[in-house]
């Protein structure tokens, strides 16, 4: 209840402010959380919950802004408070001599009171004496003196303001001024003018008041007026008004004018005040001081007991007075002679001080200020009454410049009535500094702005140096210091919050005064004055003991730099001139080196982090729904809490950004690779495929996939814009370059760990695989393909199984590819150790190679097909298909291979053999004529050769009985040329196959060696004119040359079909076939 508070404070203000212990400020108390995890050992346990607790400080002071209680009451008062007391206490003496006035008033009270007076006298009495709070003997002193007294005397007091509607009584017919008033009293006509006017207090009616006024008027004509005896007035009219109908507080009105007899031709309104004042009083008070003082010494007794009988908690006293004080006024007042003006006058000046002692509402005194402003008149008051209007506002002015000084104390933000008198206050001042009165009798006051403005930067001033006061550490250490200044920092961006949101909008809406503006500029230029002098010293504490950065004095720096980041944002809400000369502009630069040093220290924590996190893990998973433990989650956490640590941050140098980022993303790197070792390290204990091992390799995959966030995580998009924006494109590409580096070096790192688990996953089921693959190549030709293969795929299903239910879809899916690779390795090694089996053998290993594919790709919820089907797989497929093909088959699949070579578009690089070739039907014979070759390589040592063409047809089984013929050898050339015709007898049904061709190989002759392979082609026969095509008149000669490209054996088709026929000893076709080839080696360059 603020106006409660409020109320207590202002009237139990001391002399003396006590010694109190201090209550807990909302900054401390938010602090204390922070200051106590300072407080205990530096270790890695409760680093981050520290750094936590840091950036969510500035979160819990907005939520503290306007929860903040009053605090002590002795806390919230003005600094002058002494002095205006004793400037403003009346002393017991002069209240006594004030209540004897008041009983003297009350005892001789006269008029007619009105209906909202009080006309009991003793229920009056009984009344001033609780205001006066006095004793019963005192009371019956006061009163027995006011007894004995002498008795008033009464003076009616007549105004005449104007008249109007007269009848005209000048020739002219206008309308006459009124320039006599005669007075008729009934009285003796004898009597003497003197004793006439003696008797004047004795008037009862004005009947006979003409008559007396015109003794007076003739009487004073006699006396030495100058001018003719017959110069009468006119007579105008009378009035009649019994002076027992005047009320106490007088008539102010038009009056009717009567004549004075039936004859007399009257008219016309006359506008008249009419007042009972007493003169003559005798009471000590009246001798001492005027009656305005008297009465406002009257108003502010009253106004004590009013405001303390006042009970209601919910609203402020409103400065309405009860029945008693109003009547005990008015006749008061009456009494006095007390003008208008001079009542509004003294009703301010006792209001505006007794608010000096008491709150109360100030849209009272506002309402007293407009009235008398409407009042003044520099004519009426006289130069003492002047003075104490003057002081009346000099008081008020003064007070209030206390209370804005102590402004957050006794106007809380957080309370909507105090913020309401706040205005009503200033709406004072406003008014008081407009007003004509405040001109005349207060003519030094500067303008209203100038002082306020003053008296903000004053108040600031203070304000801060209470609170440096506040915060002042006990110890005199730099830690202590610089946490002190955290809160200091912290205790001045709430107050300016306050300001902002509250304060300002009140200074602007009335005064047009920028509240807010005034306070920050004055506060951040003080707050970077303390921090940079603080800063020096502490980097030059260090440099001299050559100390490192401990963790606390690294942690207090980073919540300082957060502060001041805080209190620097507020010049968003300055105007653009004021905030281009702040002095935290650049603030940042002063914490250069110890940001550097800050993140060393993050990194070393976080290290230690992940050393405990793992080492305590047992690789349990941490909640129903996921598949990784504890470390992982820690060393997220710890990569989070960087990443908040440099958001936080927010440096505003590129170059400087650039440099932490860096820093930043390689401690996440190192990190990152060092904790996949210690997990790899870990889990290298585990003999078998458990849970355990999955939740580990899950664990690197969690913190690998965190990595991948880092460019979005730091903002490298923005840094790479920034630095754009200060070196051009090149630094943004030196941003690209740096960041994708590191980037690729920890997606190495993490691989390398991860591939590592993997390997080891798979290396364990290696021996149980190959024991099945064993069995199934062991398995008798008898029975079927899908018993041979059962037990292997129960073994996989039952792995599979526990690495499905524990592992990640992407470390499952590097799981089914390491196995598939492995297990299409056993079965090429199988394949390779068990060459010329039956055919029902490579039928077993065809189905279970095809077995595999369905099951590792599981419905499209394993390994895609695309993956499966490399090339790899299908060079093991091809290997079985063949396999299962017979002799004459793969010598086929030979030729096969050759035809395509020979269609291929690639450029020759052995020459070109230039021939005819003819089909005779009718004689089934076969005509080929070899006319030349071209660019042959050089195989001897004089770089040419002796070649020589020999010319059969392949394969041999479709041509049973043919043999091969060949051309001569033409000595030392690369370009011989042939012209030799060489025919075969061949049917046409053995030239049907597309396969049967013409097998050219061109041969280096040797005298003391073997020949040497210089190159080979094939012609299908199915091309030659006279089979398929149609045969051309006159035979061969007419047939048109045929260019064909010579070529070497392809290795990858040729050596796997050679393997095969190779391993089939007891095949002496196959064996002739390979014989053969291997005569066609290729010789060396």
């Amino acid at each position: 209840k603020w106006f409660a508070i409020v109320m207590h404070q202002l009237q139990s203000r001391q002399s003396v402010r006590r010694t109190t212990a201090r209550p807990v400020t909302p900054v401390e108390e938010a602090h204390s959380t922070a200051d106590e995890l300072r407080t205990g050992e530096e270790g890695d346990g409760d680093f981050f919950e520290k750094l936590i607790a840091i950036q969510q400080k500035q979160e819990n002071m907005q939520r503290l802004d306007y929860t903040q209680t009053l605090g002590d009451v002795t806390e919230s008062l003005p600094f002058q408070t002494a002095r205006h007391k004793d400037k403003l206490k009346i002393p017991h003496g002069e209240l006594l001599l004030l209540c004897e006035n008041v009983l003297y008033t009350v005892i001789h009270r006269t008029g007619v009171p009105s209906t909202m007076h009080i006309t009991d006298q003793d229920e009056m009495l009984r009344y001033l004496q609780k205001v006066f709070k006095l004793d019963e003997n005192e009371y019956e002193a006061v009163m027995h003196r006011v007894k004995e007294a002498k008795v008033p005397s009464w003076t009616l007091k007549v105004t005449v303001v104007e008249a109007r509607n007269l009848l005209a009584k000048d020739a002219n017919g206008e309308e006459p001024k009124l320039s006599c008033v005669e007075m008729i009293l009934d009285h003796d006509d004898e009597v003497s003018v003197v004793e006439a006017c003696k008797n004047l207090n004795q008037i009862s009616g004005f009947k006979g008041m003409g008559r007396y006024f015109k003794q007076i008027v003739k009487s004073a004509r006699s006396n030495g007026a100058t001018g003719s005896q017959e110069e009468n007035d006119d007579f105008l009219g009378c009035l009649d008004i019994p002076v027992s109908d005047i009320p106490v507080g007088g008539i102010d009105g038009w009056f009717k004018l009567e004549p004075r007899s039936s004859s007399s031709r009257v008219q016309g309104d006359c506008h008249l005040i009419l007042t009972l004042i007493m003169s003559q009083r005798d009471t000590e008070l009246c001798k001492m001081m005027c009656g305005m003082r008297i009465h406002e010494l009257l108003l502010r007794q009253l106004l004590e007991m009013e405001h303390s009988d006042f009970q209601d908690d919910q609203n402020i006293w409103s400065g309405k007075l009860s029945k008693h004080a109003v009547t005990i006024l008015a006749h008061h007042a009456m009494q006095l002679d007390l003008s208008p003006l001079q009542k509004t006058a003294v009703e301010w000046q006792a209001y505006s001080k007794h608010y000096q002692f008491r709150f109360m509402d100030c849209g009272f005194l506002l309402h007293l200020l407009e009235d008398l402003d409407q009042r003044f008149e520099t004519s009426i008051l006289t130069k003492d009454q002047e003075e104490f209007l003057g002081d009346s506002f000099d008081l008020f002015i003064d007070y209030s410049w206390e209370l804005l000084q102590r402004m957050k104390q006794v106007f809380p933000v957080n309370h909507p009535m105090a913020l309401q008198q706040l205005e009503l206050m200033l709406r004072c001042l406003l008014k008081i500094y407009s007003m004509e009165a405040f001109k005349v009798v207060c003519p030094l006051h500067d303008q209203l702005h100038v002082e306020i403005v003053a008296m903000v930067k004053k108040s600031t001033s203070e304000w801060y140096k209470k609170m440096c006061d506040t915060f002042k550490p006990k110890l005199k250490s730099e830690l202590t210091k610089l946490m002190r200044l955290v809160q200091l920092v912290d205790a001045v961006c709430t107050e300016l919050r306050k300001d902002r949101n509250k304060y300002n909008q009140i200074f602007v809406s009335i005064l047009k005064i920028d509240y807010f503006s005034i306070a920050y500029q004055q506060l951040e230029k003080l707050v970077a004055d303390d921090v940079l002098m603080l800063m020096d010293e502490l980097g030059t504490t260090m440099e001299q003991e050559r100390s490192q950065m401990t963790q606390q004095m690294g942690e207090t720096l980073f919540e300082l730099y957060l502060s001041l980041k805080e209190l620097k944002q507020f010049k968003e809400y300055l105007q653009l001139k004021d905030s281009q000369l702040l002095a935290l502009t650049n603030f940042h630069n002063w914490f250069q080196t110890s940001i550097n040093k800050w993140l060393q220290i993050v990194y070393e924590k976080s290290c230690e982090r992940i050393t405990r996190a793992v080492s305590v893990d047992q690789f349990e998973p941490v909640d129903t729904l996921s598949k990784h433990s504890s470390s992982a989650v820690d060393v997220v956490t710890c990569f989070t809490q960087i990443k908040s640590f440099w958001l936080q941050l927010a440096w505003p140098d590129p170059m400087g950004a650039f440099v932490f980022v860096t820093k930043i993303t390689d401690d996440i790197c190192n990190a990152a690779v060092m904790y996949s070792e210690k997990v790899r390290q870990k889990a290298d204990d585990q003999k078998k495929i458990t849970q355990q091992l999955c939740i580990a390799l899950n664990n690197i995959q969690h913190v690998h996939t965190y990595t991948w966030k880092l460019p979005k995580e730091l903002d490298w998009q923005g840094l790479e814009a920034s630095m754009e924006r200060l070196c051009g494109l090149e630094g943004k590409q030196q941003v690209q370059r740096a960041l994708g580096t590191q980037i690729q070096s920890i997606d190495a790192g993490m691989q390398r760990q991860s591939n590592y688990m993997i390997n080891q996953l798979v290396e364990k089921m290696v021996t149980d695989l190959r024991k099945y693959i064993q069995h199934i190549s062991l398995s008798p030709d008898s029975i079927q393909p899908d018993e041979a293969v059962c037990p292997l795929m129960k073994f996989l299903d039952d792995n599979l199984i526990i690495l499905s239910e524990w592992l990640v879809m992407e470390n499952l899916r590097k799981i089914l590819s390491a196995l598939w690779t492995l297990l299409l390795d056993l079965i090429i090694e199988a394949l390779a150790i068990n060459t010329g089996m039956s055919a029902e053998f490579y039928e077993r290993f065809h189905f279970t190679l095809e077995a595999l594919v369905v099951f590792f790709h599981a419905e499209g919820q394993g390994l895609p097909l695309d993956s499966l089907q490399n090339d790899k797989y299908k060079g093991l497929k091809e290997e079985l298909r063949l396999n299962r093909c017979s002799t004459q088959e793969l010598v086929e699949y030979c030729y096969q291979a050759k035809i395509r070579q020979q269609k291929s578009t690639d450029p020759s690089l052995y020459g070109m053999l230039c021939i005819k070739c003819h089909y005779e039907a009718a004689e089934s014979k076969l005509s080929v004529e070899v006319l030349h070759a071209t660019n042959l390589i050089a195989l001897d040592a004089n770089g040419l050769s002796d070649p020589f063409v020999i010319i059969k047809l392949a394969p041999l089984h479709f041509f049973p009985g043919a043999k091969s013929q060949q051309t001569q050898v033409k000595n030392k050339t690369l370009h011989p040329i042939y012209d030799e015709l060489f025919n075969f007898t061949v049917t046409r049904e053995q030239c049907s196959n597309s396969t049967a061709c013409i097998h050219f190989t061109v041969m280096d002759h040797d005298w003391l060696s073997t020949n040497d392979f210089a190159g080979e082609a094939v012609l299908q026969l199915q091309e030659v004119p006279g089979f398929n095509k149609s045969a051309i008149a006159g035979g061969i000669k007419n047939v048109s040359p045929v260019f064909l490209k010579l070529t070497h054996p392809e290795p990858h088709v040729m050596k796997p079909i050679m393997k095969m026929l190779e391993g089939r000893t007891a095949d002496r076709e196959a064996q002739d076939f390979v014989k053969k080839m291997k005569e066609l080696e290729v010789s060396p360059d």
